[in-house]
């Protein structure tokens, strides 16, 4: 057990290493040597699951007897510690991980500093295993550092363009806003309980309660400059600079959950911090609608879904501030799989029309890219909300989760983003695949499916995207709802002290339920609906049905740039 935990962040530090030193003689084996380092830790994170499912209840702590840093009253070892919620993102970040990689080796294939890309991309697994399995707050500061920084490095991986610099430098300052409040929410948890471990600041957190309130909201504010949330959310867009595989692994299933993360590991610290828990919910929510109705005008398809991301990460925050910790982690769960297939497709797009990403100039691409084009759409139907998909059953979940606990104007915001997220996300689908070609005759000629090192992620991520569901699968449908009751019976109780904590939610009638999930699907089926209407008429045109809506969200988009020019003049000057 022990081996095994040291084990997955080493061996990715040692592809890096191997990359970085090495790589330069013998760029052609980069990509296989981290490719498979990614399926060995995929290998043990699966072993850890296994032996979490068949452990007594509680967490499995393995702590070092060397000391990292002990300064005056601060002693800090070594120590990481694997439950339930642990070996949940361990299973993200490894499995669609090793699809992401492999899928790396297809599009980066030709580059001539494809040793460094893969030194970076094994740096940041690394990273993003050490912040997941860390049992202290220092150690998980580490690797929470440790992605910024290789995030840093791949957006700008193209570095002969200035604008992928700048998108670089932004994407590294805005987080260092974020930190520097992480860090001020660490100095006030250790001047109050006298320790960073996590464990014992949740044993300590009632007698700490009092500072509770502003602690929690300086770890949040952290938060929402990794998880790119209201006012820090400005560095995603501008990151799409990079790569696609580091949008689909990085930008999308990876390391902007880091905050809904942190924010359900200190669970019962949160559901302590009074008022943090109202503003986690009011931010997620905005962020949600705002970032969705920016997307309905966006033409750069990485652009729509980068702000899909944003949105779909408001909704994560929306179910941690009203307590639906459990319904949290499950879209962060099941949008790893649909949203890193959709980067993927967009990536395969792109790759077939020779680094265009304008929309205005795709359409028709489903009849020379089948396996795209299928997978594409499974995965944007996951996202939409179409029925039982999985994207349906985790958003739905979030959805019932805020009317239930009476928070009815969260509520409503979630349910109008819902609709903007069906809406834009077929609208790209309509966009790029159906209609009539709009590049040129000779694009059109050189368009090709992807290679099958390409296209094999795009078919396992689409069908996860479609049968994720059923680990959850409500008893609304017969279902069992597994996924929740592992986390909350195998993570120290966490999830359970955190939901009481937060109130309880009242129960509703079944047909009040088959009601609320009866409206989400008909709302979803009319965002589809009218994403098709405008493609008989101007399929061209980056078009939204209601003028008022369409002049809204191009003034939140000018109101985003604005901001966005503002950062980047900033990280210029410092830099």
């Amino acid at each position: 057990m022990d081996y095994a935990v040291y084990a997955i962040p080493i061996i990715m530090a040692l592809a890096s290493l191997f990359c970085g030193v090495l790589g330069s003689r013998a760029k052609r084996f980069c990509g296989p040597v981290a490719t498979a380092a990614m399926f060995v830790t995929l290998i043990l994170s699966s072993y850890l699951l296994v032996r979490v499912l068949g452990a007594p209840d509680g967490p499995l702590s393995v702590r070092s007897s060397v000391p990292w840093i002990t300064a005056g009253g601060l002693s800090v070892n070594l120590s990481f510690h694997v439950d339930a919620l642990t070996t949940v993102m361990l299973m993200v970040v490894s499995f669609v991980g090793f699809w992401i990689f492999l899928y790396a080796n297809g599009y980066m294939a030709g580059h001539p500093r494809i040793h460094l890309f893969f030194c970076y991309f094994s740096m940041f697994a690394c990273a993003m295993y050490i912040l997941v399995l860390a049992d202290n707050l220092p150690l998980l500061f580490v690797g929470w550092e440790g992605v910024g920084l290789c995030s840093y490095l791949l957006i700008g991986y193209y570095r002969e363009e200035d604008w992928c610099n700048d998108a670089g430098r932004k994407a590294f300052i805005v987080n260092r806003i974020g930190d520097f409040g992480f860090l001020l929410g660490m100095f006030v948890l250790f001047w109050s309980a006298g320790t960073l471990e996590i464990s014992e600041l949740i044993n300590r957190r009632e007698a700490i309660a009092a500072i509770l309130p502003l602690a929690t909201l300086l770890l949040f504010v952290g938060a929402t400059g990794k998880s790119a949330q209201i006012p820090l959310y400005v560095w995603l867009p501008d990151a799409m600079a990079g790569p696609t595989p580091v949008s689909a692994l990085i930008h999308a299933a990876t390391m902007v959950t880091a905050g809904v993360y942190m924010v359900a590991r200190l669970a019962p610290l949160f559901v302590l911090g009074g008022y943090t828990m109202t503003v986690v919910a009011v931010i997620g929510t905005s962020t949600a609608m705002v970032a969705g109705f920016i997307a309905l005008t966006q033409n750069d398809i990485k652009k729509v879904l980068a702000y899909s991301t944003v949105s779909q990460l408001g909704y994560m925050f929306l179910a941690l501030g009203t307590g639906a910790f459990t319904a949290a982690i499950f879209h962060l769960f099941t949008h790893a799989f649909f949203k890193g297939c959709l980067f993927l497709g967009a990536g395969s797009v792109i790759c077939a029309l020779h680094h265009e990403q304008d929309m205005r100039k795709m359409g028709g691409l489903r009849k020379k890219m089948p396996v795209t084009f299928l997978t594409f759409v499974l995965s944007g139907a996951a996202l939409a909300g179409v029925p039982l998909l999985s994207g349906s059953i985790s958003k739905d979940a979030i959805i019932e989760s805020a009317f239930t606990r009476g928070n009815y104007l969260l509520w409503f915001g979630s349910v109008v983003t819902a609709v903007l997220t069906a809406f834009y996300t077929f609208r790209a689908v309509f966009m790029t695949f159906f209609g009539r070609f709009r590049g040129g005759d000779e694009a059109w000629h050189h368009v090709n499916e992807s290679p099958r090192v390409m296209t094999l992620p795009l078919v396992v991520l689409a069908f996860f995207a479609v049968i994720a569901g059923a680990f959850n699968w409500p008893h609304l449908f017969g279902g069992h709802t597994a996924f929740s009751e592992f986390l909350e019976a195998k993570t120290a109780g966490l999830m359970t002290v955190a939901a009481v904590g937060a109130g309880e939610a009242h129960e509703l009638a079944t047909w009040q339920e088959w009601l609320l999930t009866g409206m989400m699907w008909v709302l979803a089926l009319c965002g589809v609906a009218f994403a098709a209407l405008p493609l008989r008429r101007r399929p061209a045109a980056g078009w939204s049905p209601w003028p008022a809506i369409s002049s809204f969200s191009i003034a939140r988009r000018r109101t985003s740039w604005a901001w966005m020019n503002f950062t980047t003049a900033c990280s210029s000057s410092a830099c």
